[in-house]
């Protein structure tokens, strides 16, 4: 059976509140946030949301990023006390293969070099690296989840770090964004 939430009721008065509470919150960096030479995830300033005690939600997203070869990218989200889910990021793995690599991975007949996928399933507060070519060479990872919380209101929140300390500056980019929606 689907979910909606609120559950409205005939004769229920609609409020700006409620009407309110059925929309999904979009949460979008309005700009860039750089880091560098910390493997610590901090939450990111632009994609933070407050969330419900004993509530459902799903949401999906998309984040821009770029950084060093090596330095790559540690993405996790914070979650109230007793939250439970999951999240899947489907972005390019810490290595990316080349032509001369082993072993090689080939997209199509113009370039010879490629990136191995991830698509793990993590909880909801677990971390997962996504790997960098170097800065001006953007990459992205989609990522999509659910989250359960307990009986404790809260943040949630993307937190992010480099995967390996670099000197060289990992950058999550303005646009990058999080839809979440509340379903239960």
């Amino acid at each position: 059976m689907a979910e909606a939430y609120p559950t409205l009721l005939a004769g229920q008065r609609l409020t700006a509140s409620l009407l309110r509470s059925m929309q999904p919150q979009v949460a979008r960096k309005t700009s860039d946030t750089s880091i560098l030479a910390t493997t610590t995830p901090a939450a990111d300033p632009h994609i933070t949301f407050a969330v419900e005690a004993s509530a459902v939600y799903t949401w999906m997203g998309w984040i821009k990023y770029d950084g060093a070869t090596g330095g790559d990218v540690l993405l996790s989200f914070s979650a109230p006390s007793g939250s439970l889910g999951e999240w899947a990021g489907h972005g390019a793995g810490i290595t990316v293969i080349g032509a001369a690599s082993t072993p090689t991975l080939e997209t199509d007949t113009v370039r010879t070099n490629g990136y191995m996928q991830r698509t793990e399933a993590n909880d909801v507060t677990q971390s997962r690296s996504f790997g960098a070519l170097g800065v001006g060479n953007a990459l992205t990872v989609f990522i999509k989840g659910t989250l359960r919380t307990s009986t404790t209101a809260g943040t949630f929140a993307l937190t992010w770090a480099q995967n390996a300390s670099s000197a060289t500056a990992t950058t999550l980019y303005t646009d990058s964004y999080i839809n979440l929606q509340r379903i239960a």
